[in-house]
């Protein structure tokens, strides 16, 4: 695999990356595979690098120090975490001073004690009296490994007296080093079980991560790319924030997921990694000669009448998986469904991919 120039590869497009840290930098403690070097290269070139996570557990600079550990240095200004944007959207609408309860892990209090808020801890709304001026005006949840039932119950009893509810994120959930575990929007679920009114979300699909990550960026949102690995919360975001987006494998979402996947939710850039930065991007296209088949580099693929994939053994993985995607999207927009993404040669190319993008030893 052979760099393209900086002019010539993906990255030569933009200024500026918003990625994703959950399932595209780590899983985690440790680094996904070409994920930091990759980075760096980019970096190198002078691209902008934002790290954006609905992951409000941790603060910006613990999330800094981890990117440190792993490789990846720089300022703790380059961390955006969804924490961070539910504050300030609780700011512009509560007085300075305002008493929020903050549930989640140390990032929530964090990121409303620095927008100029008042983070009250479930356990002391607990066991204050029921005076309303000592009552929280907002809540703010997000994740974290240490929230418990008193965290759930007093923020519906706070949402139940009038209080604003903003939630960093709904992600269901969340890539970890064993697996995958629950995330915020498990949490978030419970509460709404119990108070039957929706909160404000702020992380992605939402876009007020998307724009204070353009506003630390300082670059057109024509000239900015967002790298995730979730359709539903990283490109869907995306796409509503008006950015092209790029989906990597190893991550929540597999082939399966982005066989399927809606138009709202199709990334505009397809890869296993993030190698492909430093990558001539290969595009698929129709074959003049024969539109049923799709073309990408050395690559060809079809879908039969039965509704299977048929797949060239030519060209890089890349190369076919951009034309298998380009194959099934068209013939399923066609049918009216979604293709069977294990159909034919799918099932192969399935497992050709969670074996390029398996963890390392």
């Amino acid at each position: 695999m052979i760099a393209a120039s900086t002019k010539d590869a993906l990255i030569g497009a933009v200024d500026g990356i918003v990625c994703d840290l959950d399932g595209v930098i780590y899983r985690g403690h440790h680094a996904v595979p070409h994920a930091v070097e990759s980075l760096l290269s980019a970096l190198a070139s002078g691209v902008r690098v934002v790290y954006a996570t609905n992951n409000a557990s941790r603060s910006p600079a613990e999330v800094s120090a981890h990117l440190d550990s792993l490789g990846l240095p720089g300022p703790i200004a380059r961390v955006v975490t969804s924490a961070q944007a539910g504050a300030d959207y609780v700011a512009q609408r509560c007085p300075a001073g305002s008493r929020v309860l903050a549930v989640g892990g140390p990032g929530v209090s964090l990121a409303l004690q620095e927008a100029g808020l008042l983070a009250v801890s479930a356990e002391a709304t607990s066991a204050q009296t029921t005076r309303s001026d000592e009552s929280p005006v907002a809540v703010l949840q997000g994740y974290g490994t240490q929230v418990d039932w008193t965290d759930l119950a007093e923020a519906a009893y706070a949402v139940q007296a009038g209080a604003l509810w903003v939630a960093t994120n709904v992600d269901s959930t969340l890539p970890t080093d064993k697996g995958v575990a629950p995330g915020n929007g498990a949490l978030v679920g419970a509460v709404r079980q119990a108070v039957h009114v929706d909160p404000v979300v702020v992380g992605k699909p939402h876009t007020p991560l998307y724009e204070l990550s353009l506003s630390v960026l300082a670059t057109g949102v024509d000239r900015t790319m967002a790298i995730g690995d979730r359709l539903d919360t990283d490109i869907l975001g995306a796409t509503a924030a008006g950015m092209d987006s790029l989906f990597v494998f190893g991550g929540v979402h597999r082939w399966a997921d982005v066989v399927g996947a809606q138009k709202a939710v199709r990334p505009r850039y397809v890869a296993t990694d993030l190698r492909c930065l430093q990558l001539a991007y290969t595009e698929p296209i129709h074959d003049v000669q024969d539109p049923s088949q799709w073309l990408c580099g050395g690559a060809h693929a079809s879908v039969s009448a039965r509704g299977e994939l048929v797949l060239s053994k030519s060209g890089t993985l890349n190369e076919r998986l951009r034309a298998a995607l380009a194959a099934l999207w068209d013939a399923g927009d066609a049918r009216g469904g979604s293709m069977d993404p294990r159909g034919g040669h799918g099932a192969a190319l399935s497992d050709e991919l969670d074996r390029a993008v398996a963890p390392t030893s």
